[in-house]
C-alpha cells in the first residue's frame, strides 16, 4: 500500500488476517464434511482463505500478491485449516458458525479490498468492485472447488449486497478522510446486514420467481388471442368468398 497512515496499515493487516483465518476454517470444515483427503483438505482451506485476495491483487497488478509476499497470510490459512481439523462442527452448530464467520469475513474483506484499491488511487467504482471481489472471491473459489453452487449466484440469503454496502460505505468514509473509523464501521455494517439477512430470511428475487409471474399473466393473453383468431379468419373468409357460393 502507498503512503498510508501506520494506524490504518496495522488495522488493515489485522482485519485481513482475521478474514483469512475464519475463511480457511470454513473451507477446511467443508472439505472434512466431503471426505477430502489430507491434501484436498488443506488446499480447499487455502483456496478459501487466500483466493479472493489473490484474485484482487492479480487484477490490480501492483506487485506480488499479498498472500505470497507476506508469510503471515499462509500461516493464518494453515492455522484455520488446523482448527477445522481438530474441531469437527456439524449440524445446526456448524451452520451457525459458518453463517456468522462468513458474515464477519464478508464485512472485513469488503473493506480491506476497497481500502487497498483506494490506497493506489483507484476510482470509487473500481474500489467498490475490488472490495466485493475480495469479499466473495474466496468463498466462490471454495464452493466451485467443492462442487457447490457459489453463494453469490443467488438462491441464498443476501451475500453480495452486504459486501457492496460495506465497500461503498468505506469509499464514502475515505472521501471525508475518516479511514480509521470507516474501516471499523463499514465492516461492522456489512457483517451485521449479512447476519440479519440470515435470521430474517432476506434474499433477492430469482429468475424462476419472475418466470412464475410471467406464466400467470401472459398465457391468459395468448389464450384470448388464439380463441379469437379463428373467428376473425372466418369473418375474413366470408367477406372474400363470392356471393354466388355463399347463397348455395
Amino acid at each position: 500500500m502507498l503512503q498510508v497512515d501506520p494506524q490504518i496499515w496495522n488495522l488493515y493487516q489485522i482485519l485481513d488476517l482475521i478474514g483469512v483465518l475464519l475463511n480457511a476454517m470454513i473451507g477446511g470444515t467443508i472439505a472434512r464434511q466431503r471426505n477430502f483427503d489430507f491434501v484436498g483438505f488443506f488446499f480447499l482451506a487455502l483456496f478459501s482463505g487466500l483466493g479472493g485476495g489473490m484474485v484482487r491483487d492479480m487484477l490490480m497488478q501492483r506487485g506480488t500478491a499479498a498472500a505470497i509476499q507476506n508469510p503471515n497470510y499462509l500461516l493464518l490459512a494453515l492455522a484455520g485449516a488446523a482448527i477445522a481439523l481438530l474441531i469437527n462442527l456439524r449440524g445446526k452448530q456448524w451452520e451457525l458458525v459458518k453463517v456468522h464467520a462468513d458474515a464477519v469475513v464478508l464485512g472485513v474483506w469488503a473493506v480491506t479490498g476497497s481500502v487497498k484499491a483506494l490506497a493506489y488511487s483507484m476510482p470509487p467504482a473500481s474500489a467498490i468492485f475490488l472490495g466485493v471481489l475480495t469479499a466473495v472471491g474466496g468463498g466462490m473459489i471454495r464452493d466451485i472447488a467443492s462442487g457447490q453452487v457459489p453463494s453469490i449466484f443467488g438462491g441464498n440469503h443476501l451475500y453480495a449486497v452486504p459486501a457492496v454496502l460495506g465497500a461503498a460505505s468505506m469509499v464514502v468514509f475515505h472521501h471525508f478522510e475518516l479511514n480509521a473509523i470507516g474501516m471499523i464501521v463499514s465492516s461492522a455494517l456489512a457483517s451485521a446486514m449479512a447476519i440479519l439477512a440470515y435470521w430474517k430470511g432476506w434474499r433477492l428475487y430469482q429468475d424462476a420467481e419472475w418466470t412464475i409471474l410471467k406464466r400467470e399473466y401472459i398465457p391468459s393473453k395468448v389464450r384470448i388471442r388464439r380463441a379469437s383468431a379463428p373467428q376473425s379468419r372466418r369473418e375474413v373468409g366470408e367477406q372474400q368468398e363470392p356471393q354466388k357460393e355463399r347463397t348455395q
